[in-house]
């Protein structure tokens, strides 16, 4: 016996065996396994994958964030695909009827080579869409009248086939005949805007691979190399339609790609929600609260809900894998160092996994890289099954809080009926993790646990729970929402660079709640506690902000609203980072009886005065190239933070009273002049000197330091030293 006792075991369809779960659920049912028809996800009562047409679906997130990349708009641009596979197939036919925008110019299975060099977009959708529902159909039914001049359909058998000056042009090539096999390398080889892998074998190797390490010795004669390749983007629909090595080689060359498991990872999601939602309902059928009628009409029924559940990981998992390649090159010294810590505790393999060694990675800082996408995705993945596992180790899934977790997992349907059966789900721990997890890494960065794990000493629990009263704390879901509404309206790079600037709030505030409030931190109460001053704070931020901050915020704004942001989205996000004192600032007002909206007023006219913009400014601007750097930077910053927080509490000190903020903040400069005076000048003589390195700002900061010192107040509480908000 080589494997212990398991609560559960699913079966999954492999090559040949898609329409085997009915047979495997009877065996189920005949062992009296608990699962019953949950054990084979499909079958007769379950979620047909080629009628959803789910994998090819969600592989399909993956082709569209790919192209708003490049700035193409695939709903109305027509553009070249080649591919593997044919129309009788689940992941090819579904995936080539997702658009009607396609010109499938070259495809081929291990029957026939299919080649329409310039197919007209509406006419050849329509017949692939016969074929898709011909049963048994093969590129041999294709009506030969619809394709286009040159083109026509081959035997793989052929001994060579001759090619016309259109398919030459197509396909790049300048022979006039060609082996069937070299006709397949043409394809994959060809200047196109899409390669749509659908079928089954590895066709593409790094160059560096030899075709015996690839282990698909029936597709040797086809395979190519990855630096060969000239398509725009590759999607695989497909597994192991690439080595991992090929996909690197094929990004580091400009090429977009993920990897099999994030492109085709729509179909397990589809059988995992399948599998949790039967073993709900078995239970309620049991109890004689459902008959197994109802059951299945009821799974019928939400199909489409399912369908829309796993769409949505799809899309935000491709959408975290942007987010981390456009920080790929600032963040590589906390990645390396995030692949060592896992390689360390024996999460993953590096050179299992293809990831670069050190000595790669220092090559790739040196030329200004970073990694690739199909990198990221390893650690993304490796990433939410250890955090997930983390938290299953804890006791957050008890936390009341998260179950709303369990609840959006399953359709709005058994939600609304099934509420008290959904709480006391056998998996409701092991939901609540994975849900959990996969929030986290896709908003906040495949680092972020890592990161402040290092830095606060904080468990991966400690930190979800953080990390989610910080997100609801300042809305931040609603605001991803709102960004995310723009695909295909702004620029993809702008909906980026707006999803970042709101992790640098998330990531500072979780930090904050991490080191300042006690743990467990109570998230309801942390979110009751802080989100009022905080949203009266935004509302009011235009009101409050100083000269300095403001015309940072506008510029920010001035940028957005040219990019085509909506003026509202653009006003909020713009004014992100003048949120990021807004915790202490809701504690100042709790201890001073005040309201937030004259605290905040006394905080940014204090840095307007003391000249604290400017000199955050400076420290912002200082490199960051190594840990320590990073770490010097951040610690420097976050000092002014707390430093004009503490003076902030000083002006108050005196009673209040009715006395407006300016009252307040001159009886306190008068107060204390003589000390201002001399900070004032510290950080003129440093502004004349025009050189601002770490020496001379952290001189300038403990002036800021000497002020609170000066006029009476206690010390500020130790501030995290944070690295940057990144992926």
């Amino acid at each position: 016996r080589h494997d212990g006792d398991d609560p559960y075991l699913v079966v999954a369809a492999d090559k040949g065996t898609a329409t085997f779960s009915d047979i495997a659920n009877a065996i189920s049912a005949e062992y009296g396994f608990w699962l019953g028809d949950a054990f084979a996800s499909g079958g007769s009562a379950g979620y047909d994958h080629k009628q959803m047409g789910i994998t090819a679906r969600g592989a399909w997130e993956s082709v569209k964030r790919h192209f708003r990349a490049l700035g193409t708009d695939i709903a109305s641009t027509d553009f070249t695909v080649v591919g593997i596979g044919d129309m009788s197939g689940d992941v090819f036919g579904n995936g080539t009827l997702l658009s009607q925008r396609i010109k499938l110019v070259g495809a081929f299975d291990h029957r026939h080579v299919f080649l329409d060099p310039d197919p007209d977009p509406a006419a050849s959708f329509a017949e692939r869409e016969r074929l898709f529902r011909l049963p048994g159909s093969s590129w041999a039914d294709y009506d030969p009248a619809l394709i286009s001049t040159g083109g026509s359909v081959f035997k793989r058998t052929a001994k060579a086939i001759a090619l016309s000056p259109e398919i030459r042009a197509a396909l790049g090539v300048e022979e006039e005949s060609l082996t069937p096999n070299e006709v397949m390398r043409a394809i994959l080889r060809a200047p196109v805007d899409l390669l749509w892998n659908g079928g089954i074998g590895t066709y593409v190797k790094a160059g560096e691979e030899r075709h015996a390490e690839v282990g698909d010795k029936a597709n040797d004669g086809i395979r190519v190399d990855a630096a060969e390749l000239r398509c725009r983007v590759v999607a695989e629909g497909g597994n192991l339609g690439f080595t991992q090595r090929a996909r690197i080689e094929y990004a580091l060359r400009g090429g977009r790609i993920f990897m099999d498991a994030i492109d085709n990872s729509a179909g397990v999601d589809c059988s995992d929600h399948e599998v949790n939602i039967k073993i709900l309902l078995n239970a309620i059928v049991a109890d004689g609260d459902l008959t197994e009628k109802q059951r299945n009409a009821l799974l019928v029924e939400m199909t489409d809900d399912v369908g829309a559940l796993v769409l949505r990981d799809n899309y935000e998992q491709a959408q975290a894998l942007s987010r981390s390649a456009a920080m790929a090159a600032s963040m590589l010294e906390v990645h390396e160092r995030y692949i060592r810590n896992l390689e360390q505790a024996g999460v993953l393999n590096r050179e299992l996994e293809s990831l670069p060694s050190d000595e790669v990675l220092g090559e790739r800082r040196a030329a200004g890289g970073g990694l690739t996408m199909p990198e990221f995705a390893i650690l993304l993945s490796h990433t939410k099954i250890a955090l997930a596992n983390e938290l299953l180790e804890s006791d957050l899934p008890e936390d009341p809080y998260f179950a709303g977790k369990l609840e959006r997992y399953f359709p709005a349907v058994l939600r609304e009926r099934f509420a008290a059966q959904l709480a006391g789900h056998p998996l409701r721990r092991e939901i609540i993790a994975s849900r959990v997890a996969n929030d986290l890494v896709n908003y906040a960065g495949t680092t972020f646990a890592f990161r402040l794990g290092d830095e606060t000493g904080a468990g991966a629990d400690e930190i979800a729970r953080a990390y989610t009263a910080a997100r609801e704390t300042f809305g931040l879901s609603a605001l991803w929402a709102e960004i995310e509404a723009l695909d295909g309206i702004v620029p993809s790079e702008s909906q980026i660079a707006m999803l970042l600037r709101s992790r640098v709030l998330l990531e500072r505030a979780t930090r904050w709640l991490l080191r300042k409030r006690h743990r467990p931190l109570d998230v309801a109460a942390a979110i009751g506690r802080f989100a009022p001053g905080a949203t009266t704070l935004a509302e009011a931020l235009p009101t409050l902000l100083g000269p300095s901050d403001l015309e940072a915020a506008q510029a920010q704004r001035a940028e957005l609203a040219a990019a085509g942001v909506p003026s509202r989205l653009a006003d909020r996000v713009s004014q992100l980072e003048a949120l990021v004192p807004s915790l202490d600032l809701v504690e100042i007002a709790a201890a001073t009886r005040l309201d937030v909206v004259p605290v905040g007023e006394v905080y940014f006219m204090l840095g307007t005065r003391l000249e604290l913009h400017w000199l955050r400014e400076r420290i912002v601007a200082l490199p960051r190239d190594t840990r320590w750097e990073a770490m010097a930077r951040a610690a420097l910053r976050d000092d002014v933070y707390s430093e004009q927080a503490a003076l902030t509490a000083a002006v108050f000190r005196a009673p209040a009273g009715d006395r407006p903020a300016r009252e307040l903040i001159e009886s306190w400069l008068a107060e204390n002049q003589g000390a201002i005076e001399r900070s004032l000048h510290v950080l003129a003589d440093i502004r004349a000197g025009g050189t601002f390195d770490l020496a001379r700002l952290s001189v300038a900061v403990r002036e800021i330091r000497n002020l609170i010192h000066s006029s009476g107040s206690p010390e500020p509480a130790a501030v995290p030293t944070p690295s940057r908000a990144s992926s």
